[in-house]
């Protein structure tokens, strides 16, 4: 039985949607779960958000940058075999000085590392995709790598949850991802370029659905025993992020986009008939979360490389930031359960 995987993805970047996926896993950690972050975004943001600049020159040094996923594709990249066994960075409540919330779970996250050489394997993708029509094994085998190589990391943590977070484009390589997921949570700014973000998303993620499943009527019987993604990539909501607010409410410049999500979002991304409805985000099912702009936290967070929800006196977090880090904790743990609510997860 294959291990959940939700991906956060977005073809307009810039909306945070790294920061959503680290938080979230630091959140599930604290509930209970055991948690994967895969980082297939050939940036490599969500890796750096968990180590170190020390850590990450060991990960990367050298040519084969065997412990990231980089490096568990390259025997397949190069023809000398399948992809490796994928090598997990333990993450630990711990390396901040943070009181583990739960003692059994004292590495509560795994991180399948990042690769800025990941963007090496977009060709071999792109060209591996029409060649599974043709029932060719090696087209196969590359474009279920990271479905195979989450499922496998995912198994090896004994994970509850796999996390993905992917780059800002409708390339191979996050059609590779994505097809490797069994749920998508859209993040979204309120402004034009995230509206017109899923009118390019919603078709896309169809056209790839049914391609998917075009392909898996052909794989050969010789690969019977080679396990593939089912595809099912089912948008389970959106999550606006980086707004303004004032008095509990978005400032009048952002309100125009953000009454526009809940129709916009279910035309695009759900193929649902275009229509004028009285739903707002605020009462919305579909919106898992509206997520304000931690506009002095999110800095310090950085600075003390830890979540938000975890800041102290000693990173910074004085007076008025002391409330604001527990309203931080208290939007992620809703979100946290929002999401898993809708992807069928249970939480401890």
């Amino acid at each position: 039985m294959s291990t959940p995987a939700i991906a956060f993805f977005n073809n307009k970047g810039g909306v945070g949607k790294t920061s959503l996926v680290y938080h979230l896993a630091w959140m599930y950690a604290n509930l209970g779960l055991r948690i994967v972050a895969a980082d297939l975004d050939p940036q490599a943001n969500l890796t750096s958000a968990f180590l170190n600049e020390e850590r990450l020159e060991i990960l990367w040094s050298g040519e084969d940058h065997s412990q990231t996923i980089y490096g568990s594709i390259q025997p397949l990249l190069r023809g000398i075999g399948d992809i490796a066994s994928p090598h997990l960075e333990h993450i630990s409540e711990s390396d901040f000085n943070q009181t583990p919330l739960f003692e059994d779970l004292f590495n509560p996250i795994a991180l399948l590392v990042g690769d800025l050489f990941l963007s090496n394997f977009e060709d071999e993708l792109s060209d591996m995709w029409p060649n599974c029509l043709d029932g060719k094994e090696r087209a196969f085998r590359v474009i279920s790598a990271f479905w195979r190589l989450t499922q496998q990391a995912a198994a090896a943590h004994n994970a509850d949850v796999i996390l993905i977070d992917l780059g800002p484009n409708l390339g191979a390589i996050n059609r590779a991802a994505l097809i490797a997921t069994d749920y998508i949570v859209v993040p979204l700014s309120p402004d034009l370029f995230s509206l017109q973000g899923l009118r390019n998303l919603g078709p896309a993620l169809r056209r790839w659905r049914q391609e998917w499943q075009d392909r898996l009527l052909k794989k050969p019987a010789n690969l019977s025993d080679l396990p593939l993604p089912e595809g099912h990539m089912q948008p389970v909501g959106y999550v606006v992020l980086q707004h303004s607010v004032r008095m509990d409410r978005p400032v009048q410049a952002y309100e125009r986009w953000i009454a526009q999500i809940p129709d916009e979002y279910r035309t695009s991304v759900l193929g649902e008939k275009r229509t004028k409805s009285a739903l707002s985000v605020s009462n919305d099912p579909l919106c898992l979360s509206l997520l304000k702009h931690y506009r002095s936290l999110m800095p310090l967070a950085q600075e003390a490389h830890k979540p938000m929800f975890y800041l102290k006196p000693a990173d910074g977090a004085i007076g008025a930031h002391i409330k604001a880090v527990q309203g931080v904790y208290q939007d992620f743990q809703l979100l946290a359960q929002n999401i898993a609510r809708q992807t069928h997860i249970a939480l401890p």
